[in-house]
């Protein structure tokens, strides 16, 4: 659980600094790319070609591809079609996919596993609810699309490494390999070569998402996740709406309803605690 807790943290920070310094101003595919590829090269050095089986590189370049390659794709394409606000608002279904395909894959259904979802999912609402706009159906369907693949990348991770003695350092840059590879596709198909990073600080932020929140983040995520119930990743995935707003609202003064973020955070930490609580229902 320290895991999420440090990633959820380094990412808050990291939906500001897209916000703010590149969204608009660098192409979307060449972001997501460029993050992919700097993360491959940091664990690139440690892979170990000998000592991983073939089929495992496949599912590892497969879960990559699908847990951010495909997500990106998706969730990039939705804010053509829908505000921000109705974007973050669309992405509290996560915790609700990851229960249902865990239970899916395993035939059998957890009442506390999903209940904990749901409550997470109110406190989200709670925090992210604004009117939606019309006309949003299509932007709503590629918000869960990104739900979707995040959730399936993360499920299949975790039974992955239940299955097989993953040494993660030494087999992660496969990961980002797979992901990479769909990402340079989209770039190719719908990316602006004219849109490209024009600023040194445009640079730097590429390259502390692509090395840190990326490279680091998404290992340590995958990694802490292979230590928690199937509840606590559902509600992990949630924390992370109130401690992006508290971040951008404390560096970058954006405003934000207070008494509903401290409400929203109040009901996301209660499912965090009966995620925990083993108690059956």
């Amino acid at each position: 659980m320290p895991l999420l807790w440090i990633v959820t943290l380094l990412w808050a920070f990291s939906f500001s600094l897209i916000g703010v310094y590149l969204a608009g101003q660098v192409d979307a595919w060449f972001s997501a790319l460029s993050r992919t590829l700097l993360a491959a090269i940091v664990f690139i050095p440690f892979l170990k070609l000998n000592s991983v089986n073939k089929e495992l590189i496949i599912k590892l370049m497969a879960i990559g591809a699908v847990q951010i390659g495909l997500m990106y794709g998706f969730y990039y394409h939705s804010f053509l079609y829908l505000s921000v606000p109705e974007v973050l608002l669309f992405t509290v279904m996560t915790p609700i996919y990851i229960t249902a395909l865990n239970d899916l894959l395993n035939r059998s259904f957890n009442a506390t596993f999903l209940l904990s979802a749901l409550i997470a999912i109110i406190g989200a609402i709670t925090i992210r609810f604004t009117e939606l706009t019309s006309d949003y159906l299509f932007g709503l369907l590629l918000v869960q699309g990104a739900n979707l693949c995040f959730a399936i990348g993360q499920v299949s991770y975790k039974r992955l490494s239940n299955h097989y003695q993953l040494v993660h350092h030494q087999s992660f840059g496969f990961f980002f390999i797979g992901a990479s590879l769909v990402l340079a596709i989209g770039f190719m198909l719908f990316g602006n070569p004219q849109q490209l990073p024009s600023t040194n600080l445009q640079w730097g932020i590429l390259i502390y998402l692509g090395l840190i929140a990326s490279g680091v983040g998404y290992y340590v995520w995958n990694l802490g996740l292979t230590r928690v119930s199937v509840g606590e990743l559902a509600v992990m995935n949630n924390v992370l709406i109130p401690a992006g707003i508290i971040v951008n609202l404390l560096i970058w003064n954006r405003e934000a309803d207070l008494i509903r973020l401290g409400i929203g955070s109040t009901i996301i930490f209660a499912a965090l605690l009966y995620s925990k609580s083993g108690v059956k229902v």
